[in-house]
């Protein structure tokens, strides 16, 4: 079992010690390494234009990734996450390109310090056999989960009847959809 804290996006501790940042990658690359954790075989498309082959190993970045996206799980509005996930992509293609100095890259990283400034807490994991699984998660202040308002029992945050509209009108686009298509003989 490891537990990785965080603040402000960015790791410190492992298991209640706070470390470097290179003391905290070393130590889970060593925890990782023991259980198989981040082997990947992938096939990339180089910014020349040719396929190569890697094989690496990253065993404290993949404990990271986990350890952070459950973190963000409790701290990140939803749609500010769905943002987050369309523009990391293009944030490590331009890194993965050498614009690191671009200021789209700049840019980008002023929205990214903004949306990590609440992902504070730590993760619970558990190494086995290659996996990583998530055991628990917390965050205090900033987290975002409230089980009063997730319930689905009758209470006074939650009316079952405006499950009815919300349905109807989700579905408006669809059921518009299949009318044009129905008419045209599809």
């Amino acid at each position: 079992m490891v537990t990785v804290g965080f603040r402000a996006g960015n790791p410190v501790s492992v298991n209640g010690v706070e470390m470097a940042p290179v003391d905290l990658l070393t130590t889970l690359n060593e925890l990782g390494g023991k259980h198989g954790v981040g082997r990947v075989d992938i096939v990339e498309n180089r910014f020349v234009g040719m396929k190569s082959r890697g094989v690496y190993e990253t065993p404290g970045g993949t404990i990271l990734y986990h350890a952070h996206r459950a973190v963000e799980s409790l701290t990140l509005d939803r749609e500010v996450a769905h943002l987050r996930d369309e523009l990391s992509l293009r944030y490590a293609e331009m890194v993965y390109n050498g614009f690191w100095f671009s200021p789209e890259r700049e840019a980008l990283q002023a929205f990214m310090d903004d949306v990590q400034s609440r992902v504070t807490g730590e993760a619970r994991l558990r190494l086995y056999k290659g996996q990583v699984v998530i055991e628990g998660r917390r965050s205090g202040s900033h987290d975002l989960y409230d089980e009063a308002t997730v319930t689905f029992e009758a209470d006074d945050v939650y009316n079952q009847a405006d499950a009815d509209g919300f349905i109807r009108l989700q579905s408006l686009r669809l059921r518009t959809f299949a009318e044009k298509r129905m008419g045209e003989g599809e």
